[in-house]
């Protein structure tokens, strides 16, 4: 079996590019050889700032011949009242490559229609690659696409060859002026070729000995961490690797080489998180800390070749980092210098969002929620922390510091309020107020980080939604989806008891007299939408069934950590085997409530009187009921939801007995009410846990 290779060879592409590049290209390969019939027992897929590889190193050379019935239009369309071939069938015989005499007719369940057998596949491969080629390289999916100059193709970065190999033979295409071949080019530096390959399986070695390029993404970020911890060990530390300056350094170069630099001990009187934030952001180079946790005054960048002059590049980078970190030392003498009433004055002139106020009227906003939002989640201990903390929140953003690394806002709020003299819960919780920060990252550690982080977001959403300014589609550019799941998150994995539409309008009532576009309980009530939809997309994106999420928000949200807890018990309950039936049995009770409450006449109230159970099945059912109710509620108020859905199991025989042997509906109009009333005061306790009407099985 041949091997077969395509690289596509282009300008230096962004890292942030390439991530799953490989992974896209490979699952399009596969996905086309299936297509295409063409067995292939492995495709493997490697990308740099360079290339894109696609190999596949047993290709089958040809496609695999299958025997296909293809079926046509009905026999009386296809063939005339004396058995002639009609247009129809001439055409459907055409269009499948077969002559009309190859047609026949066969009985399926619809009637009797034409069909005729067809041979697919047997294609040669290099026939079919060059295709196969051409659609890879179009679907290929980019952040920016660009054009260059005057082809009409776009692609991530201007395209310069293609190498396109079925073991020895080249698989012609063209793209534009492109033509594929055997030619390939190495490192621009160390390697630059160009080098012609004589077979696909040569490839490898050529691209590795003579262009100097490591190929897998993989081996390139495992050569950087090795060479990084090795030098930071020499350093007598250990290297603080950032996982996502690893993947994005992984990117940048094709041979990498790490090199250690060193800096003035002086800048270490700078906090360790702007020193990290230094070297990482602007350097993209690792630090070093020590045994205990301190910085050691050396740095470990990542080079794109082997220098010539090795002392020469370190003083480069030397040079360049002790100049940013002069900056740092700057901002931060300057900081420190500075008291936070000043700050506090300052962000007076800060803008928030145009017609919410400034940056100070949110931070007293935020210092009035957090304190209500720890006495909501029954945490009066974290009150005046919280409520501390809401107030001082946004004080960094105002400090010379922050307005040269953004990315340390709160961060440096936390260290510049422990300088003032503030406590370290309330440093903590300025710290985490941003948390979590995506899907997978930290919710804040703290209560009181937790509360700040919780009323900041509320603050946000409420104050959008009041100036009609919810995301629509996949715009969201106040990130207030991200803040919506970061407050479910953050309730969920702290367990707070909140009421979610008190929340809201605690944050809504914030404003005061503010001018919103969209009246407050029209806001009040897209908020608890826009709630609702988020909560059922985190559920169902953790694994949880639809239906099964569903029926328990549609029992209520509000209480979004009881909410989670009935999910996982409801969720439970659907996986037991009579599972099913159970649901049945109760739904009915439901859609007969839903059904004929309304006609009832009179309001249902789930009062059941003794003296109208007049039949067995009633009483039954009533003597269930008032078995199991007390323990269903104190269970319920316990937050036992597994154990309220084992109690179904108890009521389900009576239930069962009652539709069997009761006409619920019947004349009489008081035993009409009184059993449509029993059923009330079942569905009632079990609309507290979920929806059943809503589960559909």
């Amino acid at each position: 079996m041949p091997h077969f290779l395509l690289e596509i060879g282009f300008e230096e592409m962004p890292a942030r590019f390439l991530s799953g590049l490989a992974a896209e290209s490979r699952a399009l390969v596969v996905d086309a050889l299936a297509q295409a019939k063409l067995d292939a027992p492995a495709v493997a897929a490697f990308a740099t700032p360079r290339r894109l590889v696609v190999s596949v190193p047993e290709l089958a050379a040809t496609a695999r011949r299958e025997e296909e019935l293809v079926t046509g239009p009905p026999e009386k369309v296809g063939f005339s009242a004396s058995g002639e071939p009609t247009p129809a069938a001439m055409g459907f015989a055409k269009g499948q490559g077969k002559d009309v005499a190859d047609v026949f007719v066969m009985e399926t369940g619809k009637g009797r229609y034409l069909a005729l057998n067809k041979t697919t596949g047997g294609q040669p491969a290099l026939e079919l690659l060059p295709g196969i080629c051409l659609e890879l390289i179009r679907k290929l999916s980019f952040p920016k696409r660009m054009h260059w100059g005057s082809r009409d193709f776009a692609f991530g970065r201007p395209v310069h060859w293609f190498v396109a190999l079925l073991g020895a033979d080249v698989v012609p295409f063209t793209l534009d002026d492109i033509a594929s071949g055997r030619r390939t080019h190495g490192h621009r530096i160390m390697g630059p070729g160009p080098f012609d390959v004589p077979a696909a399986a040569d490839y490898f070695a050529i691209i590795r000995d003579q262009g100097k390029v490591v190929l897998d993404a993989e081996e390139r970020r495992a050569i950087v961490r090795a060479q990084a911890e090795q030098l930071a060990r020499e350093a007598g530390g250990t290297a603080v690797i950032n996982p996502s300056l690893l993947a994005e350094v992984t990117g940048l170069t094709e041979h990498p080489v790490v090199m250690l630099g060193r800096f003035d001990r002086k800048f270490l009187d700078v906090p360790r998180e702007v020193l990290i934030t230094s070297m990482e952001s602007h350097q993209k180079s690792f630090a070093v800390e020590d045994g205990k946790g301190g910085l050691l005054p050396v740095f470990l960048t990542t080079l794109g070749l082997v220098p010539g002059n090795p002392e020469l590049v370190r003083r480069g980078w030397q040079r360049v980092l002790a100049a940013r970190l002069e900056d740092a030392r700057f901002f931060w003498e300057a900081d420190c210098g500075t008291d936070i009433e000043a700050w506090q004055k300052k962000l007076e002139r800060v803008v928030f969002l145009a017609g919410l106020g400034s940056m100070r009227d949110k931070a007293r906003r935020l210092e009035r929620l957090c304190g209500l939002v720890a006495e909501m989640a029954g945490k009066p201990e974290a009150m005046l922390d919280a409520s501390q903390a809401g107030g001082l929140a946004k004080v960094d953003l105002v400090s010379d510091m922050v307005g040269e690394f953004a990315e340390l806002q709160g961060v440096m709020g936390a260290i510049y309020v422990r300088r003032k003299g503030h406590s370290q819960t309330v440093s903590r919780a300025i710290a985490e107020q941003y948390l979590p920060a995506g899907p997978d990252s930290p919710v804040p550690p703290t209560l009181a980080g937790a509360i700040l982080s919780v009323a900041d977001k509320a603050d946000t959403l409420a104050g959008c939604f009041g100036l009609d300014m919810a995301p629509t589609g996949a715009a969201d550019p106040y990130a207030l989806r991200r803040a919506a799941l970061g407050i479910c998150r953050i309730v969920i994995e702290h367990g707070l008891r909140l009421d979610l539409m008190e929340l809201l309008q605690a944050a809504l009532d914030g404003y005061g007299d503010v001018k919103f576009k969209v009246d407050r309980t029209h806001s009040l009530a897209k908020l608890l939408d826009f709630f609702g939809q988020r909560l059922k997309a985190y559920f169902t994106g953790r694994g949880f069934d639809t239906l099964v999420v569903d029926a328990a928000l549609g029992a209520s949200f509000t209480d979004i950590a009881q909410l989670a807890a009935r999910i996982d018990a409801l969720a439970a309950f659907a996986a037991k085997p009579d599972f099913d039936q159970a649901v049945l049995t109760f739904k009915r009770a439901a859609n007969i409530i839903r059904k004929q409450g309304v006609g009832a006449g009179v309001p249902l109230t789930g009062t059941v009187k003794a003296a109208l159970l007049a039949e067995p099945a009633d009483k039954d059912l009533a003597a269930a009921c008032a078995d199991v109710f007390p323990r269903f509620d104190a269970l319920f108020a316990d937050g036992d939801y597994r154990a309220v859905l084992d109690l179904l199991y108890e009521l389900r025989p009576a239930v069962d007995a009652f539709f069997d042997n009761v006409m619920v509906m019947c004349d009489d109009m008081d035993v009409r009410l009184n059993r449509l009333n029993l059923l009330k005061s079942l569905v009632d306790r079990l609309g507290r846990v979920a929806d059943f009407a809503a589960l559909q099985v």
